[in-house]
This record gives structure tokens, sequence and C-alpha cells, in this order.
């Protein structure tokens, strides 16, 4: 209708009208990097964007959509320690994107980071690890797909069970465990006096030169493409001591080995061994010295020098030294007389190798004779003499101990101006007393009853022993002679013995069964007794002082218990071993005043 000032004017007829749709609504993505997907609601009863009168709609509205940054490229993946080990992981950045990028590394080990920069670290990290590291990048569009996997291994483990084998002399091998994702190890050695050395190689073992007596510190690393393990086990190892060198074995007795040597490096304490066939003598000390003592002899022995310590033990690769004992006296002297001046000395052999020297020694002077076999005679000999007769052997290995002596008694001479007093002594009993010019010795006395003898360097003797026989071995029988007794004999073959608990035992033989026997020992600080029962022919002294010279003394007792003055003294030394005695030697005989 229109209208004025007047009036308005009827309305026109109707017409039907349709307005323009409104725009959609739209909604945008990136699913990838190089797509954007729209998206919007349905507009209802649109159709084209015209209308049938061609004229176009309400402008639309814009809408700005970023797509999805591109997959990082991975550019490097490395180990780093900053008080704590780690993987640093670095990326190539795209520089021409828009927008600020977020970058995501991820490992399959549980361990995550995150960087805006174009490098981020994962930590921590242990030795011996393998990582699978990726790295994806997002925007306002949404994260990108992850990065191709990269595989990293850390570095490797130190090595373990570090141990050492003496293989050779002068040559030692350090093995340990295997460890995994190595490449190859380093083994270091230290020498405590400060000697290094190094080793590379790609098996668990090692071969270095070590020398006795020596301390080591040794360690491993093991090394791969991450870099090398951290410290790991040190090893303390002491090899064997040093052999002993400059070892010298002598004998200082005949049954006796002094063995000394130069210090050797590494050792606290030595042991020496000698061993024969039949026994083992050992010795410890810490000092380069040992006695070995109680051997053998004329016995062939191995000595071996042994040095120990207390952290690597003994070396018992050490050579032997062989030394033989001096060979063994002379037993079972036997005198057999070939004609007035010339005695015939034999003995039981019980030497491998030696020879032997018999001496016969009296107030006349010395006689000898040298044999390699048993026997031996000594010839010039003068009437009217006495000899200590004794055998010594002698080898390589040096001088044995002499014999047990034996008397020797040379014919009488003939006397001159002999005479005969018949006398009677409440002490020793004599019948005769027998008186001659001087130069003889041997006096003899003989009835149809019996003979007597006596020796002496005077021109008379007292007569106090008349017997029927004397033989070669000294046996001997009482007799009566003109309705009473005389007094008892003195004892003969006189020997002394060393026996087991300090103990020595006196042993004779006796001029008869029917009187006891009295033993006297004397020495510069005890002196001991023992006696006999009639019939015995020995007895034991205990708890005997070793250490000394004693004067012994074998008396028979008359029936009323007093002791006969005029019996032989015999003189033997004592020497001690350790707490026990030692060796018993005879050192003559001496006559009574």
């Amino acid at each position: 209708m229109s209208v004025n000032s007047g009036r308005q004017s009827q309305p026109s007829s109707s017409v039907t009208a349709k307005t323009v749709l409104p725009p959609p609504q739209l909604s945008a993505s990136s699913p990838s990097n190089n797509r954007i997907t729209v998206s919007w609601a349905p507009v209802a009863n649109a159709g084209f964007a015209w209308d049938p009168e061609g004229r176009k709609g309400e402008d639309g509205l814009y809408i700005d959509q970023m797509t999805r940054p591109a997959v990082p490229s991975i550019a490097n993946v490395s180990m780093v320690i900053n008080g704590l080990a780690g993987i640093s992981v670095s990326w190539e950045r795209d520089e021409g994107v828009f927008g600020s990028l977020q970058y995501h590394v991820m490992s399959d080990q549980n361990l995550t980071c995150n960087s805006t920069s174009s490098s981020c670290t994962l930590s921590p990290v242990g030795c011996g690890e393998v990582h699978t590291v990726r790295v994806s990048t997002s925007d306002e569009a949404g994260p990108s797909d992850p990065s191709g996997p990269v595989v990293f291994i850390t570095f490797p483990c130190p090595p373990q069970s570090l141990a050492v084998v003496e293989s050779t002399e002068g040559s030692c091998t350090l093995t340990w465990d295997t460890v995994t994702h190595v490449n190859s190890y380093t083994a270091f050695i230290k020498r405590g006096d400060g000697a290094e050395e190094s080793c590379n190689t790609t098996s668990r073992s090692c071969t270095y030169n070590c020398t006795c007596g020596h301390t080591y510190l040794m360690s491993v690393m093991a090394f791969n493409q991450a870099g090398s393990s951290p410290e790991g086990q040190v090893l303390n190892y002491t090899t064997l001591s040093c052999c002993p060198e400059g070892v010298s074995i002598s004998a200082v007795s005949t049954n006796t080995f002094e063995i000394t040597w130069t210090v050797s490096r590494g050792a606290e304490l030595y042991q020496t061994r000698a061993a024969d066939s039949s026994e083992v003598i050992l010795c410890n000390d810490t000092a380069p010295v040992c006695a070995l003592s109680d051997l053998s002899c004329d016995s062939s022995y191995s000595v071996v020098l042994t040095p120990c310590n207390d952290i690597s033990g003994c070396n018992r690769a050490c050579k032997a030294h062989t030394q033989i004992t001096a060979p063994c006296m002379p037993m079972n002297l036997m005198l057999t007389q070939r004609n007035s001046s010339c005695f015939s000395v034999s003995w039981t052999p019980n030497n491998r190798l030696a020879n032997y020297t018999v001496t016969a020694s009296g107030d006349d002077g010395t006689r000898t004779c040298n044999t390699d076999g048993n026997s031996c005679d000594i010839t010039d000999l003068p009437c009217g003499s006495n000899f200590e007769v004794s055998v010594i052997a002698t080898s390589p290995a040096g001088l044995g101990l002499p014999s047990y002596s034996e008397l020797l008694e040379t014919g009488p001479c003939c006397p001159v101006d002999l005479t005969v007093d018949q006398v009677v002594d409440q002490v020793t009993q004599a019948m005769r007393n027998v008186s001659w010019s001087p130069a003889t010795f041997i006096t003899s006395l003989t009835s149809t009853r019996g003979h007597a003898r006596c020796h002496t360097m005077d021109s008379h003797c007292l007569m106090g022993c008349i017997t029927i026989a004397i033989s070669h071995s000294g046996r001997r029988s009482n007799c009566s002679y003109e309705g009473f007794s005389s007094s008892a004999c003195c004892p003969s073959g006189v020997r002394l013995y060393g026996m087991a608990h300090s103990s020595l035992r006196v042993h004779w033989r006796g001029a008869g069964s029917s009187h006891s026997y009295v033993t006297e020992l004397v020495g510069s600080r005890n002196n001991y007794t023992c006696t006999a029962s009639p019939g015995e022919s020995s007895c034991d002294v205990p708890n005997i002082q070793c250490g000394d010279v004693y004067t012994v003394v074998v008396a028979p007792l008359s029936p009323e218990g007093s002791k006969v003055l005029f019996c032989a003294q015999r003189i033997y030394s004592v020497s001690c071993a350790g707490s026990n005695l030692g060796t018993v030697i005879y050192r003559g005989k001496r006559s009574v005043d």
C-alpha cells in the first residue's frame, strides 16, 4: 500500500517470497601433514549457493586450518653424563612450518621427554640397556606420526668375577665374566712398585707379565659404541713368593745340616723339607737359615726350600737340592792278633762308599792304617803297650763319627829283677805285691789255681783279683785261692748309651754273676748312681742333664756292700738335641790314681 497526507491506499495483492539460506558452520581438521578435512552441519532447505534467480546467498564464514606437522627425522642418539646417565636424542627442525611445535621423545623402556627445541634427554638410564627410541611432534592441528625407531645400546656394565691364574713362571692370566653388548675390553694392571701395563682384547681373558713376590691391582673396563663401562671391581692379587737363591747346605755335624739362603721377595715364612727314602725332616722359620738335625748317616737327602706368605700361600715349584750326610760310624769293632806286633782290626761295613782310617793311640805314639774295605792291619806295635783303637769313615760328604774304641794290649815285655811279696790289704784285698825293674807295663801272677795280672806305669802293683781265664772278649770268672776269695774283678766293656726320656743306659761285661755292681756318673753339675743286682749287666740312669761331660765308673760290691776302688774311669760327653739327649761320645779312659 501507499500512504500520503491524505490517506493510505488499499493494500496491494500479496506476493510469496523466500529468503537466502544462512551460511553453513564449517569445521576443519588435519588428519595428516598434507591433508585438511572440512566439514559442516547440514543447512535446512539448502540447495545450491544461489537462488533460482541467480542471486547469491549471504557470504559464508572463513576459517583457518593448519595441517599436522611432518614426521620428525632423528638426527643423532648419544650418551650424556650430567650427574645422571642419559640418552640425548636430536632431530632436524622444519623451520618453514607455521606456528609452534612441541616434540615428544619416547623409549620402550618407559622413558619420555618433551622439548620445543631440536634435542631432548631421556634419563636416567643404566649400563647395558637396549632402548628403542621414537620422536613425534605436534602443533595446533595435532600430533604427527612417530618417527622410525632407532635402537640404541647404552654403555656396557663393568666386568665382574675377576680372577688370576699363574699359568707359567712369569706369566699370569686375568679372566672375567662375559658382558653383553660389548665390542672390546681393556685390562689395567698396576704393580706395587708403580709399574703399569694394559691389555686390549675382544675375549674375556688377558695374559700379562707377572713376577714373583709382587702385589698387583687389576681392573677391567668394557667398551661399545656408547662409551666405556663405569669403574668396576678392583682385584688385589699377590703372586707366589720368589724361590730362595744362594742356597748353601753344609754339614755342621754328622747328622745335622745347616741351610742358608738369601731373603726372597714376598716370603714371610720358609718351609725347609729334607726327605730320603724313609723319613722326612721339616723346619719352619722366618729367618733365612735352618738347621735340620737327627738325619740318618750315609743317606742322600732331597732338600726343598718353600717360601710362603699369608696371602698367596706357598710356592711349591722351587727346585730341590741334593745333599749326602756323613758316613755312618763303624760298628762291631773286632781285634785279632796276627803276631806279637801286628793286630788285624775289622768291623761291620755299613756305608755305601767310604774310606776308613784305623787309629791306635797309646803312650808309644799313634799307629794308623787306611782301607776302603772292612779290615785293616796295624803293625809295628811294641810289647807291653796299651792302645785305644778306633775306626772313622770318610766320604765326599765329610767325616763320620769315630767308632767306639777298643783296648788293644800287646804281649808283655819280659820283666827284670822280678820279686813277689805276699800282702793283704783291707781295702783292695790284694794277694801279692809284685815289683820289678822299670820299663814294663804288664804283670801276671800265675798259680796252679789260676792267674792274675795288673797294669801300671810304676815298678810295682797290688794284685787284687785272681781269675782262671781271660779271653779276648774279656769274660772272666771268680775263684777262691788259698781258702779265701779275692776281691771281685772290675767289669770290662763299659759302654754308655742314650735312651728315651732323657735316660742313659750303662752296660758292661761282668766277671761273674755273684756280685752286685754300682755305677757312678760324676758331672760338673750333677752326679748320678744306679745299682745292678747279681747277674745283671746294665742299669738305667734317668733324668740325665745333657750338655755335660761325665766320668763313669762301674765297680763290683763286696758281700758287705763296700765298693771296689781300683776300677777304671771312663769319660763320656752327652750333647743336647733340643730338650732331649743328643749324641753320647766316648772321650777316653782314665785309671784310678
